[in-house]
């Protein structure tokens, strides 16, 4: 079944309900495809734009089978996939994805492993299972550093800052019984960059603009496109993420993120096989979204020109945030608003995001940071 075309009519399959299997069944739809999820609860967020829907856990293989007995094609929204049931799916439906990167991925361990094979920098580290290795990881690193969970965890979640060896037993028990670990060294970074590369079942392959982005708490605030950084800097971002898709023989997308340096290093920090929250920019500031690429790249199309028609800033939209971001429209600079159709708003949790095009991104961030939807952040 490899590099089969699917044709608009036919059914694309989706693991995750979420908001990125949301604007990816939005993409598909736009040209002419059905669409299925697979989620455990029913009028998700993909749900409710989806034609089909199936309910059921992640590593339910009866549920993944009746999804297979719908599709064409199967992708997915997220990477935490039980590795039983990715590979029952690849043996058994057209995933063209396939489960190997799928499975790197979910181990931040195994993914920094694989990276550094291709001769990429990543950030020094040491895996830790116990808490003597702890130690000893912190002697071989130094301090400040960060333990994190080797699976699980997103948007700051799964992960402790050490500063000083009196951090190190709170650290310790508040991660306790979830490792392994992995304990990086702390990287004074200039910049956050973020590059979305897409490549096809033909072997196509496409890169969007060079992202800037900012974190509050852990969690994605802003991506700044394009990216604040020398020429030198994009062009290194560009071809550490082409070559690491070349290298894990990607089909579909791939977010790799990095940090730069004061001394104008690159190091990839994650990685992420699917859209991502930084490549949101992508749905009104470049002639294909993401999300468009994604479905082309899977199904055997030709992929779209990712020109960046105007300067953006991508928002999120968190929790705290949707009482006032309607009321706040007027007072801010001309944006286009995606809400995602969650039912439960809380804290920190991604409710939507909003994309300002800009001739002058500075004003436009100053407007923004003064808002009172997200000035009082901290």
């Amino acid at each position: 079944m490899k590099n089969m075309r699917i044709e608009p009519g036919q059914t694309i399959g989706i693991l995750g309900g979420g908001q990125l299997g949301r604007m990816m069944a939005l993409s598909a739809k736009e040209m002419g495809y059905r669409v299925a999820v697979l989620e455990p609860t029913l009028d998700s967020p993909c749900g409710q734009v989806a034609d089909y829907q199936v309910e059921g856990a992640y590593d339910d293989l009866e549920a993944a089978g009746k999804l297979a007995e719908i599709c064409d094609v199967l992708t997915y929204e997220f990477e935490n996939i039980d590795s039983k049931t990715a590979t029952w799916l690849e043996q058994n439906m057209y995933l063209p994805q396939g489960s190997d990167l799928l499975e790197i991925s979910q181990d931040r361990i195994h993914e920094k492993q694989a990276i550094k094979s291709f001769q990429v920098p990543v950030v020094r580290y040491r895996s830790v299972e116990t808490a003597n290795e702890l130690q000893k990881a912190r002697e071989a690193l130094g301090l400040p550093a960060v333990l994190k969970t080797g699976r699980g965890g997103y948007d700051g979640k799964g992960q402790a800052v050490i500063h000083t060896n009196n951090d190190i037993p709170e650290a310790w028990n508040a991660l306790q019984g979830k490792g392994p670990f992995v304990l990086e060294s702390w990287v004074d970074f200039e910049r956050e960059l973020s590059v979305i590369v897409t490549r096809s079942t033909t072997g196509e392959m496409m890169t969007f603009p060079v992202a800037e982005n900012v974190h509050k708490n852990g969690i994605l605030h802003q991506t700044i496109v394009p990216a604040r950084i020398p020429y030198e800097i994009e062009q290194q971002a560009i071809k550490v993420a082409t070559h690491l898709a070349e290298s894990f023989h990607l089909i579909g997308t791939l977010a790799v993120e990095m940090f730069v340096t004061d001394d104008q290093m690159v190091y990839v920090n994650e990685l992420a096989p699917r859209p991502h929250n930084s490549g949101h920019f992508s749905i009104n500031a470049c002639e294909t979204s993401q999300f468009e690429q994604h479905i082309r790249a899977i199904c055997g199309l030709p992929l779209g020109s990712t020109k960046l028609l105007k300067p953006a800033v991508m928002v999120n939209i968190l929790g705290e945030h949707t009482d006032s971001i309607v009321d706040e429209l007027s007072n801010l600079p001309d944006g286009h608003l995606h809400l995602y159709g969650k039912k439960e708003s809380r804290p920190g949790r991604k409710m939507g995001h909003i994309t300002f095009l800009t001739n002058d991104m500075e004003q436009t961030l100053e407007e923004i940071n003064q808002s009172p939807v997200w000035k009082e952040d901290k």
